[in-house]
C-alpha cells in the first residue's frame, strides 16, 4: 500500500488535469437548481444521449399475490428493455416475465410466503465492469453471474435472508426461500445481494416491490383505514442512470477510473420511475397513495413537487405512522421507502406537476462535474374526480386500526460503530469501511437476543451513508453533529483491519436533533449524515419470538436447505435437502460449500456495500 493522501486533493488534481478549467459555480454547497446547465459536457464524467422528457407513459409492474398453500416462482433472467421510446431495446436483467425489475409480491401478515428461486441468467450485461480484485469476485462471474435474493426488511431465517455468500449460479437448480411474514404490515422489497457485485446486479434490474398487508391495510377498496386502493395505489420505484451513446446502460460514470475497477458511486443524469426515463401519467383529481422507494445505487434525494404543493407521509419501511404527517418535501436515501398520500384535487384538468429533486451531490461527485438529477416524472390532471375521501386524521389507535406506535424504548446497552473512508495512493483512492474493518475480518458485533440496544453510528466522512440492518426494524433516536477533526486527532485511526469506533463523547458540536416527523416510524434503513453521530434504538428478537433460531448455522449452498442450531450439531434437513454435502465440499457446480451464520449490516450505497462497507453480525442466545 502506498502513502495515504487526502481524497479531495487526489480528485481535485484528477479533475483539474482532465477538465483543464475552473469548476462551475453549480458545484457549490447547498441545493442545486431544479434543472442543471445542460450544455456543459464535463470530460471527467460520462453523459447520457439527449432524451425528451415526459413522452413515455408510466408503467406499473405486474402483481403476484402470495398464498400459504402455493409457492411463488421467481426466476432471474437476462432480457431486454426499452427505457425510452427514442432509444433502442438494450440488455437488462429482470425477474420472471418483466423486461426490467420484477413483479410486485403481495403477502399477508402471519401467512408464510414460499419462493422457489432459480437463475437463468446469461453472460453478465456488465461483464467488463466486474472488478475481480473485490472480495470473492472471480472472472467466471462475467459469463456465469451469481445471485443471492434478499427480502429487504423481512424478519427472515438466516438461511433465507439472501446472505451475500450464499450464491446461486445460473442453471444450477432451485433454491427455496421461506418468508414467515410474522411482522407488522409494511413496505418491503426484494433485490439481489451477491457479494461484491450487488450494484451490478441491481443496476441491471434485479429488484422488485413486496407489500405486506394485514386486516387493517388490505390494499382493497374495503380497507378499514380508508386509504386509496386499486388504481389509486401506485408503486413508484425511483432510480438514476447514465446511458451510453448506443442506449445501453452505463455502470461506469467517469473515465478517471479505468474500466473493470470499482467506483465509489455516481449520480445519474436520467431519472427513472418503474423502469422508464422521465415518464408521465394521467391522474384523477383526487387522492392517491404512492408506495415510493429510492432504489438508486448512490444518491440521496430531496423530493418535492414542482408547484410545492403539500403531501402526507403515512408510513415508513416497517408500517404506518400514528397519523399522516403533512410536508412539502422529504429526504430519501437509497433503500428508504415512504408511504405517501398525494391529493391532486386542486389541479385543473390538463394541469401538470412534476416530482423533483434538488439535493446537491457529495463533494467527490461534484468535483468531477456531477450535478443533482432534477426530475423524475410528470403527473397530468385528468377529468376524473377520483378518490375524494380526504386524508385520514389518524392511522393507529382507534377502532379498526392497529395499535399506536410504542414510545421509543430505553436501551440496555450502547454500541458504537463507525463509518469511514480509508484513503490510499491508488485509483480509486479509497475503499469504504465500517468499524475500520473489511467484510472477512473476525471482529463482528454480537448483540444478545431479547436486548434493546442504542447503536451510535459515528460517520467521520463528509458524505451521507444509509445504514441498513438485516432482520430487525428500529426507531431513530436522533442525530448529533461531531467535530470530526478533533475526534480523529484525539483517536488516530489505525490501519484497516483493526476495529476502530472510539467514544464520541466530548466531541459533539451541538445538541441531538430528533428525527423528522415523517421518519419517526419503524425503519430498517437510516440516513447517517456526514460528520454526525446517528443514534438508533433496536431490539434484537429472541428465537421464541421469531419462531426460528436467528443464530442457526446454515449451508452456503442455496440448493441445500438445512440448518442446525448454533449450540448443537445435529443437521435438520428439509425434504428437498441434497444429501451427502458438508462444509468444505465441492458440489457439481464447482463452488466450495461452507457453513455460514448470522446476518449482515451495511451501507446501502451499493458501491460502498460491495467494497467493503458491509460486516457480518450475529444475534446470539
Amino acid at each position: 500500500m502506498g502513502a495515504r493522501v487526502n481524497r479531495r486533493e487526489f480528485l481535485l488534481g484528477a479533475a483539474a488535469a482532465a477538465a483543464s478549467g475552473v469548476l462551475s459555480s453549480r458545484l457549490g454547497g447547498g441545493a442545486a437548481s431544479a434543472d442543471p446547465v445542460s450544455d456543459i459536457k464535463w470530460p471527467t464524467i460520462f453523459h447520457s444521449p439527449p432524451m425528451a422528457k415526459y413522452v413515455d407513459d408510466l408503467s406499473v409492474p405486474s402483481t403476484i399475490t402470495s398464498s400459504p398453500s402455493e409457492p411463488i416462482e421467481i426466476v432471474a433472467r437476462t432480457t431486454s428493455s426499452r427505457f425510452h421510446r427514442h432509444q433502442p431495446k438494450v440488455p437488462t436483467m429482470a425477474y420472471n416475465d418483466e423486461s426490467y425489475l420484477g413483479p410486485t409480491i403481495e403477502a399477508h401478515v402471519g401467512e408464510q410466503t414460499t419462493i422457489e428461486y432459480r437463475s437463468e441468467l446469461g453472460k453478465h450485461i456488465f461483464a467488463a465492469d466486474l472488478d475481480t480484485s473485490l472480495h470473492g469476485v472471480t472472472a467466471k462471474y462475467r459469463d456465469t453471474p451469481v445471485t443471492s435474493m434478499h427480502l429487504h426488511g423481512g424478519a427472515t431465517p438466516p438461511e433465507f435472508d439472501g446472505n451475500p455468500e450464499r450464491l446461486m449460479l445460473p442453471h444450477h437448480g432451485t433454491s427455496l426461500f421461506k418468508f414467515p411474514n410474522r411482522q407488522e404490515a409494511g413496505h418491503l422489497w426484494y433485490h439481489d445481494h451477491a457479494m461484491a457485485i450487488t450494484r451490478a446486479n441491481v443496476y441491471a434490474g434485479l429488484a422488485g416491490m413486496y407489500f405486506l398487508r394485514d386486516d387493517y391495510d388490505t390494499g382493497t377498496s374495503t380497507n378499514p383505514l380508508g386509504l386509496p386502493a386499486g388504481e389509486h395505489e401506485v408503486p413508484l420505484i425511483l432510480q438514476e442512470k447514465i446511458f451510453r451513446d448506443d442506449g445501453h446502460q452505463s455502470l461506469r460514470s467517469t473515465p478517471v477510473v479505468p474500466e473493470g475497477l470499482w467506483e465509489g458511486g455516481a449520480v445519474g443524469d436520467r431519472g427513472l420511475v418503474n423502469g422508464k426515463v422521465w415518464p408521465k401519467t394521467t391522474v384523477d383529481r383526487g387522492l392517491y397513495r404512492f408506495r415510493l422507494i429510492n432504489a438508486a445505487s448512490y444518491s440521496v434525494w430531496n423530493l418535492f413537487f414542482s408547484n410545492r404543493m403539500p403531501f402526507w407521509v403515512i408510513g415508513n419501511e416497517g408500517g404506518l405512522l400514528n397519523a399522516p404527517v403533512r410536508t412539502r418535501s422529504i429526504k430519501a436515501a437509497p433503500a428508504e421507502r415512504f408511504d405517501l398520500l398525494v391529493d391532486f384535487s386542486a389541479l385543473a384538468p390538463g394541469e401538470t406537476v412534476d416530482l423533483c429533486n434538488d439535493m446537491a451531490p457529495p463533494f467527490q461527485a461534484a468535483v468531477l462535474g456531477e450535478v443533482a438529477m432534477p426530475r423524475f416524472c410528470r403527473f397530468i390532471a385528468g377529468a376524473g374526480r377520483g378518490d375524494r375521501r380526504g386524508v385520514p386524521s389518524r392511522l393507529r389507535g382507534a377502532a379498526r386500526q392497529p395499535d399506536r406506535l410504542p414510545p421509543i424504548a430505553k436501551p440496555q446497552k450502547v454500541r458504537r460503530v463507525s463509518v469511514s473512508q480509508p484513503y490510499e495512493l491508488r485509483v480509486p483512492p479509497a475503499i469504504m469501511s465500517l468499524n475500520n474493518l473489511r467484510y472477512a475480518d473476525p471482529q463482528i458485533e454480537k448483540p444478545r437476543q431479547g436486548t434493546t440496544e442504542r447503536w451510535d453510528i459515528v460517520n467521520i466522512t463528509p458524505d451521507p451513508h444509509p445504514i441498513h440492518l438485516h432482520l430487525v426494524m428500529f426507531r431513530i433516536l436522533g442525530r448529533r453533529p461531531l467535530r470530526t477533526v478533533d475526534y480523529q486527532a484525539a483517536h488516530p485511526q489505525p490501519p484497516i483491519g483493526t476495529r476502530w469506533a472510539p467514544d464520541p463523547s466530548g466531541f459533539y458540536a451541538g445538541p441531538m436533533r430528533s428525527p423528522s416527523a415523517w421518519e419517526a416510524g419503524w425503519k430498517d434503513t437510516v440516513l447517517a449524515p456526514g460528520g454526525h453521530v446517528t443514534s438508533i434504538i433496536v431490539r434484537f428478537p429472541t428465537a421464541d419470538e421469531l419462531d426460528f433460531d436467528p443464530d442457526a448455522i446454515f449451508s452456503s449452498d442455496p440448493t441445500q436447505n438445512w440448518t442446525r442450531p448454533s449450540h448443537g450439531h445435529a443437521v435438520t434437513p428439509s425434504p428437498s435437502s441434497m444429501h451427502g454435502r458438508h462444509a468444505g465440499a465441492t458440489p457439481a457446480h464447482g463452488m466450495v460449500t461452507k457453513d455460514l451464520q448470522g446476518y449482515v449490516w451495511h451501507c446501502h450505497i451499493l458501491d460502498h456495500e460491495d467494497h467493503d462497507m458491509m460486516l457480518r453480525y450475529r444475534v446470539v442466545p
